[in-house]
């Protein structure tokens, strides 16, 4: 038997064990006995993701509809409506079969702090997705979606030109978990990301749904359609249904051709002011801790989350006909959204879609804290100023609140735009040929990938002061910031 003190020791001594284990267990990566372990495998990466089984379907209703619109109606004329139904039905199965295969082909995972989106079949696409320059997802549920249970995710990236990655289907279930894991790993969520899941396993990772944050307003609907009643666009649907009545009637003959334009026609009349109704319907507008949440929309609803910190611009509004009622209409310009899209829907510019004074005060503090409509300092222009502005001149206004730049404009439409001075990227001073001859001067505060605002018709020395103190400003606000 051997001299236990002839044997060598250990100097490196056992593994120490993780607090709160239990007395005499090892740590990780050790044996019960203190002894290392072997390198396990290394852990698996998320599996790719497909969206959801019907987003085929979907998007061959979608295909279906453009194709009936694309035939003309001269086309049904030439060639009757049963080859007319075998030219849409052979159209819209070939774009069914396409969504199909390109179903097969898409995918997206997140690996790292990236979303991954694949697609295409002879020419194969990645988008690789920096979540850190994510601003927003937005959860959209279109028409044929709401009856299919499904959803749309819409991803909003600093800079970009359009919204990147619409992930179009989703289990609405799904597209909330995933843009909540999303934001988290942006750093837009107070929810931590939850760690994907083992390789195999079906779906995404389920995150806990956040609260849905304090509420500050909702529309009334029967004050949105009286709103929509109250402009110039509703005072003219009479006459232009009445022109387009009379020019029916004055045609020899019905023939379904006839018939068809003028229902186009009226719709182009009513188009307008019904989708405004239809977009804002049951509008809610929440706040979480950093960021503002907008629902709305009927046949297409929205779940919008708009971060305060990248505010620009909130912009007010006053109507010539809602000024009668007192009423008013909010909206804001966002950093890092695609301003560039043509739909103005894709933006999240709503704020508040028509309301009081004291809403508006109360929601204009939530978003710009301590700045009150009525207490802004503004100052009209010089009167010699009523030359190139005889009869808005009193209307106009410009000021310095503490945390704000103000400006006041319009005649029959009135605005008022705040700027905090944080967001004011550049200042101008602007002088055209009639502005040199009266000693005039606009001053403009330009924001990032918004229109700011700009003061017109000011004193040419009282430009170059109201310029240097808005640089200022901004500089002494950005470095608080």
């Amino acid at each position: 038997m051997s001299d236990p003190a002839a044997r060598g020791t250990d100097r490196r001594g056992p593994t120490p064990a993780e607090p709160g284990a239990p007395p005499g267990t090892a740590g990780p990566g050790a044996e019960p006995d203190g002894r290392p372990q072997a390198p396990g495998p290394a852990p698996q990466p998320e599996p790719r993701q497909r969206l959801h089984p019907l987003s085929p379907a979907l998007h061959g209703a979608k295909s279906l509809v453009v194709v009936i619109a694309g035939l003309s109606w001269s086309t049904l004329s030439r060639v009757g409506f049963g080859w007319f139904a075998v030219m849409a039905a052979v159209l819209a199965l070939g774009a069914t079969v396409l969504a199909v295969v390109s179903w097969y082909f898409t995918g997206y995972h997140v690996v790292g702090r990236e979303l991954r989106v694949y697609e295409g079949l002879l020419w194969r696409r990645t988008r690789a997705i920096p979540l850190e320059r994510l601003q927003a997802v937005e959860v959209v549920r279109p028409l044929l979606a709401q009856l299919t249970g499904l959803a749309e995710l819409r991803l909003e990236v600093v800079g970009g030109g359009k919204t990147e990655a619409p992930l179009a289907y989703l289990g609405v279930a799904e597209a909330n978990a995933l843009r909540q894991r999303l934001l988290a790993l942006a750093g837009r969520a107070a929810a931590a990301p939850t760690a994907p899941p083992p390789a195999g396993a079906a779906g995404p990772p389920v995150t806990p749904q956040p609260p849905p944050g304090r509420p500050l307003h909702a529309v009334a609907n029967k004050d949105l359609l009286v709103s929509q009643l109250l402009t110039p666009q509703a005072f003219m649907i009479p006459f232009g249904v009445a022109f387009v009545v009379a020019q029916f009637l004055s045609e020899d003959t019905w023939s379904f051709v006839a018939v068809a334009s003028t229902l186009t026609a009226m719709a182009g009349v009513l188009l307008q002011p019904v989708r405004r109704v239809l977009d804002d319907w049951n509008f809610r507008l929440a706040r979480d801790e950093g960021t503002l949440r907008v629902r709305n929309g009927l046949l297409e609803t929205r779940a919008q989350t708009v971060p305060l910190d990248r505010v620009q611009t909130v912009r007010v509004t006053w109507p010539l006909l809602w000024r009668v009622k007192g009423w008013l209409r909010l909206r804001l310009e966002v950093a890092g959204y695609s301003a560039a899209e043509g739909d103005e829907r894709n933006r999240p510019d709503r704020l508040l879609p028509v309301g009081d004074r004291a809403t508006g005060d109360a929601i204009v503090a939530e978003v710009l804290p301590g700045v009150r409509l009525a207490a802004l300092p503004l100052s009209p222009p010089p009167t010699r100023a009523r030359w190139l502005n005889p009869l808005s001149r009193g209307v106009l206004g410009a000021g310095l609140d503490p945390r704000v730049f103000a400006v006041r404009s319009g005649l029959l439409t009135r605005q008022l735009a705040l700027v905090p001075y944080a967001r004011i990227q550049s200042v101008r001073v602007v002088q055209g040929p009639a502005q040199r001859r009266l000693r005039l001067a606009t001053v403009h505060a330009d924001t990032a990938g918004g229109a700011g605002a700009a003061a017109r018709d000011r004193d040419l020395a009282e430009a170059w002061v109201l310029a240097a103190e808005l640089t200022a400003r901004a500089h002494a606000a950005r470095r608080a910031g």
